[in-house]
């Protein structure tokens, strides 16, 4: 299994940016996909996660200024982010988790830095 992240990057306060991964070595259909962060000294966070039906779902930090979405034809998944602010700051790792099996997956991470 690989999932391969991009589009973190350094922005201001209030700010978009755009997260996107792609997966392999999955069936991506079967599986939940998601995003998670770890901010320095913090424990690794959910931000957002899309079903593999469809249905999403977002930590409270992140809703209605994050947009999570699936493309199961290129095996990808986005986030959206927008108005960004400095606590978004953090690695931004993506995430599969199979439906049958319950076995996770995980990327490399890409770094997103909020600036004030």
């Amino acid at each position: 299994v690989q999932l391969q992240a991009s589009g973190g990057g350094l922005v201001q306060a209030g700010g978009s940016l755009r997260l996107s991964c792609v997966a392999s070595g999955i069936i991506f259909g079967f599986n939940d996909m998601g995003w998670y962060r770890q901010a320095p000294g913090k424990q690794r966070e959910l931000v957002a996660i899309i079903t593999s039906d469809g249905r999403s779902n977002y930590a409270d930090s992140g809703r209605g200024r994050f947009t999570i979405s699936r493309d199961n034809a290129k095996y990808t998944v986005d986030l959206q982010m927008n108005r960004l602010e400095p606590d978004d700051t953090g690695v931004y790792y993506c995430y599969a988790r199979t439906r049958l099996s319950g076995s996770e997956a995980w990327g490399q991470g890409t770094q997103v830095t909020v600036s004030s």
